[in-house]
């Protein structure tokens, strides 16, 4: 397999686990919370790379730089995940407070202030709402982010062979 459509592949997964999302939300009544929305756009970065990087047809040194965005993406978008799947782990007494929703956040407040509310998380972020498999939403996409980081390093990593014309 190419690394083209090795990339093509990262795009295809990212915009399918997006669809998913986007379903969760508006069929099965499921709101993201702030940690989710961080999550969605940590995979919608992944996709971008994996979409460009498909569309570039990458060879050698730009195959380990597309694996380098991946890993960073997917790195974030993990310790995301992380956080939130901490704060599903908490005792009750200590989870943090309910928040208002996202949509609000961005109409009465900055940006950054909603950036920084959104990486805390909220008790929001704490509610397990939906298991597939004994895992939660962000456990889900752990997976999927490990998944992730691990193509990018194999694309870092990956030894490539020069073309028959650069040998003498």
């Amino acid at each position: 397999m190419t690394s083209r459509w090795v990339f093509g592949a990262v795009f295809l997964v990212c915009a399918a686990l997006l669809a998913v999302a986007f379903y969760m939300e508006h069929v099965m009544g499921l709101a993201p919370c702030p940690l989710c929305w961080l999550q969605r756009f940590g995979f919608m970065g992944a996709g971008l790379v994996g979409l460009v990087a498909f569309l570039h047809g990458p060879r050698g040194f730009g195959n380990r730089i597309y694996g380098f965005l991946l890993v960073v993406t997917a790195g974030a978008g993990l310790g995301i995940a992380g956080r939130q799947l901490w704060l599903q782990s908490l005792p009750e007494g200590q989870v943090p407070a309910c928040g208002p929703s996202v949509d609000y956040m961005l109409e009465v407040l900055p940006w950054f202030d909603v950036l920084q509310t959104a990486l805390r998380g909220t008790g929001d972020c704490a509610e397990v709402m939906w298991r597939f498999l004994g895992l939660s939403i962000p456990g889900w996409t752990a997976v999927f982010f490990t998944l992730v980081i691990l193509v990018g390093l194999v694309m870092m990593f990956r030894r490539y062979q020069p073309k028959s014309w650069l040998q003498g």
